[in-house]
């Protein structure tokens, strides 16, 4: 029997990195064989990739090929392997984050990234995506309580994670069967127990 994919979505500082950990852990407590991911990066060539996108200044249509360049190989070395073998993938972002941080945040045409889309994945999508939704300047808040170095896209400015934002919800919005909303505001018992319900409709 083929696994099951979920990803986890959200702006930068929603929390969805400490939530990955815990949803990981959920899952194997349900008897599942669960392989913990993330994007970019995912593979030796996906990490070196990653260290390029997050750190080097760069077009932007560059970074939106090396994006999916990092995916078409998660995909064929980690992603369909494992859910062929019947393990459960849980990765921290996949397409939707291209959509929203690429796409929203920079202004990348949606029609250049769905033929990447379509190209690199085919009709492949995830069978559940987490949407870890807050304001903007809470997220900024907690990114800077965090003390570690920020990234390139880290520094970017608030209105550009409104820009990510909007396009995050206007995506959960297109595709409400695919895509659930998490209140990353609420408290962390509440997210456990809304991640709870929600993976169970997919076991």
């Amino acid at each position: 029997m083929r696994g099951k994919f979920i990803t986890l979505e959200g702006i930068d500082g929603a929390g969805k990195s400490t939530h990955h950990a815990w949803l990981t852990g959920f899952l194997k407590s349900l008897g599942k064989e669960v392989v913990a991911t993330r994007e970019p990066g995912g593979t030796p060539l996906g990490e070196k990739l990653r260290t390029l996108i997050l750190s080097e200044p760069m077009h932007l249509e560059t970074e939106a090929l090396l994006m999916f360049a990092a995916r078409r190989e998660h995909l064929d070395k980690l992603i369909i392997p494992a859910l062929t073998e019947g393990k459960w993938v849980v990765s921290d972002r996949f397409t939707d984050a291209t959509h929203a941080y690429q796409g929203g945040g920079r202004g990348l045409k949606h029609e250049k990234i769905a033929i990447l889309e379509k190209w690199v994945q085919e009709s492949f999508q995830p069978d559940l995506t987490l949407v870890f939704d807050l304001p903007t300047n809470i997220a900024c808040e907690r990114l800077a309580r965090t003390g570690n170095a920020p990234d390139r896209f880290e520094r970017e400015t608030s209105e550009f994670f409104d820009r990510v934002r909007d396009a995050y919800l206007q995506r959960a919005n297109a595709e409400p069967h695919r895509i659930k909303i998490i209140d990353a505001a609420d408290s962390i018992d509440c997210i456990k127990k809304k991640l709870e319900e929600i993976i169970i409709t997919v076991c």
